[in-house]
């Protein structure tokens, strides 16, 4: 099998945690419906690849993604496993009790760290969706659930421009402060560079955020994100999000072009001798899958890359 040749690198985490989003994230804006026997196959093929925690669902109104609509049977579906996280995002108190309903015990909030955006996804000022996610997180700590925390636009909004770090450090720790575990940094539309992601990460651990409570998600509109999770990791980051296959956007922010490829960071990630736990050739052969499912090509470079070499999918 091919393989990137290993060359580690001082000062890098041994290990990262891979946060797969294809599930969700990734085929959210798929415009054809998608079966949920194959969402389910889909999220069964990712975790025997390796990957350990996968964010499922939305438990968001179906109205506002018809993809998503079958969330309670899609969770109902999946067996659990043993060290495996199946993660779902919660817009609002209702979404909390319907994963409760279905035992969920990991769940995401989407917050917005700009006005605009904020309004356009939420139909709230930010000061508002932190009032209606104040409730939904203290349920949901109440029943021992883990609570990721998005927090979007961090590098630049494309109707309000460049966004201070003062900004994002600002709804970050109101965020921690309503008891989230978890903080993902979501560079919305792409355009961060590395010093822009190591001065976020060392102003949000100089204000009292925990290295270990943080994850990137990196979007790859200007070619920006490899080098943007290998700055991160610089910092001490050891969360990374991605997408397998290289799947997904965001339908509120017309210049997201897509997620990181899963495929794409673990060959980064491999070559540098960083242990993910995840098997590559397992997870091409799954992108390949999906791709035919969707009737089109992943955009993954190493999806492609690697495709003659891996077998059948």
């Amino acid at each position: 099998m091919i393989a990137p040749q290993v060359v580690a690198r001082d000062n890098l985490p041994q290990r990262v945690r891979i946060y797969e989003v294809g599930a969700r994230d990734g085929l959210q804006n798929e415009k054809q419906v998608i079966s949920t026997v194959v969402k389910a196959e889909f999220v069964e093929r990712l975790v025997a690849a390796g990957l350990r925690t996968v964010e499922a669902t939305s438990f968001v109104h179906p109205k506002w993604v018809p993809q998503l609509a079958d969330a309670e049977d899609l969770i109902d579906r999946l067996q659990p496993v043993d060290g495996v996280r199946y993660v779902v995002l919660v817009p609002n108190a209702k979404g909390l009790q319907r994963a409760l309903d279905r035992g969920v015990r990991d769940i995401a909030i989407f917050a917005s760290v700009t006005e605009t955006f904020s309004r356009r996804n939420l139909n709230r000022s930010v000061a508002e969706s932190i009032e209606m996610f104040t409730p939904v997180v203290e349920q949901a700590r109440a029943a021992g659930v883990g609570v990721r925390a998005y927090v979007s636009m961090v590098c630049g909004d494309p109707w309000e421009g460049k966004v201070p770090v003062t900004q994002v450090v600002d709804v970050a720790t109101r965020l921690v402060a309503l008891g989230c575990t978890e903080l993902c940094l979501g560079d919305t539309i792409g355009v961060g560079t590395p010093g822009h992601v190591r001065a976020l990460v060392r102003a949000l651990i100089a204000a009292g955020i925990e290295r270990d409570q943080l994850g990137v998600h990196f979007h790859d509109t200007y070619g920006q994100a490899l080098a943007n999770v290998l700055a991160a990791l610089q910092e001490g980051v050891t969360t990374v999000d991605s997408s397998a296959g290289g799947l997904g956007g965001c339908p509120y922010a017309e210049s997201a072009t897509g997620n990181l490829a899963t495929e794409d960071l673990l060959w980064q990630l491999h070559g540098l001798g960083i242990e993910t736990g995840v098997d590559l050739h397992a997870l091409v052969r799954t992108s390949l899958w999906m791709a035919e499912e969707l009737g089109r090509p992943s955009p993954s470079r190493t999806v492609q890359a690697l495709a003659a070499s891996v077998g059948a999918a």
